[in-house]
């Protein structure tokens, strides 16, 4: 019996799916439940290995579709830089200086052949490597990739386009070569079978898994746009094992549904128009289930099953060492336009002016960070907001008073579940699902009206209104009690618990 879940990639900055995928790694291993993670994105920018266990998976839990079909395991790129030499033969080539190019890349320059071979290093301490960069007269004619070895190559027309990929086996063999014209991939296999399509390889892949009736697929990201739809496969070529649909984020669109007709996230419409075909569907909070449960029943007279696992869990709760810094706010997401921190470091900036101690850290990276920082600079603010970059908040958020978001939708909101498991009081609007979820108005913070047809000024303003409530009028030690109080259902072994509920009623029928 296996669980595999299936996504799409994952990257240094990952979003919440990934994260769910985190935690529930967490809890299948802390049952014993045997589970594989699906990645079907071309990873080439790092070795995989990196990204995974950066997000704590174990090398043997990864599939990846790019090295599925080769004998090469998902490991550190630890390839020293002593065996590439050895490998080109350097010391026998005429190699007129080696150039620092960057703090981890160095390149040879081999005039005599027209060529720079740059070396990228994955760890300049012990001399590892994972990419080498080939140019010929300064343009790239090809690009190797390596683990604990070379795993694939990538080779360049004149014009610097990607025009073919070999993947390799251990013993250096061609495991399969990838064709590439503009959108089109051809994969070519040594025994003469082809795929004309990733989606024709995806689908070869799912049939080598030999999927039995006592193993779950649990569907996380399905779609990719143009490329691969991973969903219809995976609906299509199953077999006997049992579909399970994880809903990530708000399903359905309230300004295109009436009593008569429902519009779906794009996303699980496939999934939702083909329930039969479900075993389970996973929200991640009850007033989601709840809602979802309504909607089928009222606009396809069906009941299917709908269970409630939170995406996320706690080793533990988290208490502070030290007092808490005073009047001090935390927000932690992607910095994209729809966390609307810019609200929130407006909103900071007014309150300041009725709570002067104010301060605000704000966690995380992302496309708006030049925004958040400009909007800091011109308001005079950058001695109480300060923008902190990527960092693991484990131990950071007990530092703080108060945590804010400023979010309009949240399937579940990871960052608000870490925040209440460090006792923070909450600020956020009355939005799905995440905020009420975490959020008991009054009681462990302020749950803010909200309205999407209020200005933008009027927003803010709400969260104002709450930054200077939590700080002039609230019991803070009674909303950090509160929080502790909702964080506890969400205990590790209280997640994992329900986990094994849902696997062993799947897989014992």
């Amino acid at each position: 019996m296996t669980v595999y879940s299936v996504n799409l990639g994952l990257g240094w900055a990952s979003s919440g799916v990934e994260y769910a995928q985190k935690y529930r790694a967490e809890s299948f291993r802390r049952k014993g439940i045997p589970a594989k993670f699906i990645f079907s994105d071309l990873i080439l920018g790092n070795n995989i290995e990196d990204l995974t266990k950066n997000m704590g998976f174990e090398d043997d839990q990864i599939i990846w579709l790019y090295n599925f079909f080769t004998d090469i395991k998902i490991a550190p790129s630890d390839f020293s830089l002593t065996q590439l030499l050895q490998d080109l033969s350097m010391n026998k080539r005429t190699v007129a200086g080696v150039d620092k190019v960057s703090s981890n890349e160095v390149a040879y320059n081999l005039p005599q052949e027209h060529l720079s071979i740059r070396v990228r290093l994955h760890d300049p301490a012990k001399k590892t490597i994972d990419q080498v960069t080939y140019l010929n007269d300064g343009k790239i004619s090809k690009r190797d990739f390596y683990s604990y070895t070379k795993y694939a190559s990538e080779y360049y027309s004149a014009d610097s386009q990607a025009v073919l990929r070999e993947f390799y086996n251990e013993d250096g063999s061609v495991a399969y070569v990838e064709h590439l014209d503009g959108d089109k991939e051809i994969f070519e296999f040594p025994d003469n079978q082809v795929f004309y399509s990733k989606n024709d390889l995806y689908r070869e892949m799912i049939r080598r898994l030999h999927l039995t009736k006592n193993d779950l697929i649990l569907m996380d990201r399905e779609d990719e746009q143009d490329n691969l739809t991973n969903g219809q496969i995976i609906f299509e070529n199953h077999g006997p094992a049992k579909i399970v649909v994880i809903i990530h984020a708000d399903h359905y669109d309230k300004h295109y549904t009436n009593k008569h007709h429902i519009l779906w996230n794009n996303f699980y419409e496939y999934q939702f128009t083909h329930a039969e075909n479900v075993a389970s569907f996973v929200t991640a909070t009850q007033v989601q289930k709840e809602l979802f449960q309504r909607q089928e029943e009222e606009y396809y007279h069906v009941e299917p099953r709908i269970d409630c696992i939170p995406v996320g869990c706690l080793e533990k709760l988290t208490r502070p060492e030290k007092s808490r810094k005073p009047y001090s706010l935390i927000t932690a997401s992607r910095l994209a336009s729809e966390k609307h921190v810019d609200w929130i470091v407006k909103a900071v900036i007014e309150a300041k002016k009725e709570v002067p101690e104010l301060n605000l850290d704000i966690y995380g990276e992302g496309s708006k960070r030049d925004l958040l920082q400009k909007i800091i600079t011109e308001k005079n603010a950058e001695d109480y907001i300060h923008l902190m970059g990527q960092k693991n908040l484990d131990k950071v958020y007990c530092n703080y008073s108060a945590y804010i978001a400023a979010s309009t939708s949240e399937g579940f909101g990871l960052s608000l579940l870490e925040a209440v498991g460090s006792g923070l009081p909450m600020i956020g609007y009355d939005v799905p699902y995440g905020n009420p979820t975490f959020i008991d108005d009054s009681e462990n913070g302020y749950l803010i009206s909200y309205n999407e047809e209020w200005s933008e000024q009027e927003k803010i303003a709400k969260l104002r209104d709450a930054i200077v409530a939590m700080f002039t009028k609230a019991d803070l030690k009674q909303f950090e009690q509160h929080s502790y109080e909702i964080a506890e259902p969400y205990l590790l072994e209280n997640i994992a618990d329900k986990w094994q509920k849902l696997v062993g009623d799947l897989t014992d029928d």
